[in-house]
């Protein structure tokens, strides 16, 4: 038996990545999730974050992982590890594969994959279409214990970006449900603190004005933040908040904290981008950030990184479009 691990990586568009095998492959012209045997020694994790750096250089944020799935071909039987994986890399460079494309959920059905891929996608499809309840709160001011228990299971087993909309969908029209999720995204416990801070940023996205109350409690607790995966939903939150509105104090806080990111070897593509979005706007505040943000983007090109260099090329562009009769930053 090989054990195989595969990502099921999806964009910001909630489009899912399949890549297409070779003429001279076992299994010729059919696409696949990408992925790749383990190495000894390694973890599951390990080997899905290491093959997609080799197969198509980019960078991914593991979520959650489905159940294995075994698959007998006549030459060979794999036991294939499903892992769900977000990126902001829309362009892989392919290493290994023939083509690549993007395709929404409810039509994964019709890429012709290969069979074990098959049934990876279709329990990927049945956990998609999956609906949540979130029970109407009992009282005005406060869940009981049993709904508050409910919620944090549901919350800590979310896995589809359907699911993490059904509960933003309710905490934007519940105080108490929408200050639960954010109590959650401070919490010691990584897996609740990432899904509920995801869940919050969906709230966000469509209820903006609930945040500000709360944008220095977010600023504040950057730079101690161990989960990488809830800073990134704080700064993604940060990318849509008017930042005029941030104290002058915190705006600086936000800012060492973009640059430290920004300048950091360790710091995760996702953190790098919304770092870059969130300079560029407070540049628009404080006009004498802009250059500082232009070597440190120009720095970052080295890195190779497709997310960051696309990314970065986008924020020097609309630099140069806010500095009108100005000398525009260093390229």
């Amino acid at each position: 038996m090989i054990h195989v691990t595969c990502a099921i990586i999806r964009n910001e568009d909630n489009e899912v990545l399949v890549v297409q095998r070779g003429e001279k492959t076992d299994h010729p012209f059919k696409w696949e999730f990408p992925g790749g045997k383990l190495v000894k020694g390694e973890t599951d994790e390990e080997c899905i974050i290491r093959e997609i750096r080799e197969e198509l250089s980019m960078d991914i944020i593991i979520c959650s992982r489905l159940e294995p799935v075994e698959h007998d071909y006549g030459h060979k039987k794999i036991r294939l590890i499903p892992f769900i994986c977000d990126t902001l890399e829309e362009l892989p460079s392919l290493t290994e594969h023939i083509d690549f494309k993007w395709v929404p959920d409810e039509n994964l059905k019709s890429v012709d994959l290969c069979e074990a891929d098959i049934r990876v996608a279709s329990g990927y499809m049945e956990l998609t279409n999956n609906k949540v309840f979130v029970k109407e709160q009992e009282t005005e001011t406060e869940l009981s214990a049993d709904v508050e228990n409910e919620l944090q299971k549901m919350i800590n087993n979310m896995m589809s970006v359907q699911e993490a909309e059904w509960i933003a969908a309710s905490a934007g029209e519940n105080p108490v449900l929408f200050r639960k999720l954010l109590d959650y995204s401070f919490s010691s416990g990584m897996k609740l603190a990432f899904r509920a801070s995801w869940a919050l940023s969906k709230v966000v996205d469509k209820h903006p004005h609930l945040i500000l109350p709360h944008l220095n409690r977010l600023i504040e607790s950057l730079d101690d933040l161990d989960n990488e995966s809830t800073q990134r939903s704080f700064l993604r939150i940060l990318t849509m908040t008017d930042l005029t509105l941030v104290s002058q104090r915190h705006q600086g806080i936000l800012a060492n904290h973009c640059f430290k990111a920004l300048n950091s070897g360790f710091s995760a593509i996702a953190i790098k981008a919304y770092s870059m979005e969130i300079i560029y706007r407070l540049a628009l505040i404080y006009p004498e950030l802009a250059h500082e943000l232009a070597a440190s983007i120009n720095m970052l090109q080295a890195e190779g990184a497709a997310g960051v260099i696309a990314r970065g090329r986008i924020i020097l562009k609309k630099l140069m479009e806010n500095s009108p009769g100005k000398e525009a930053p260093e390229q």
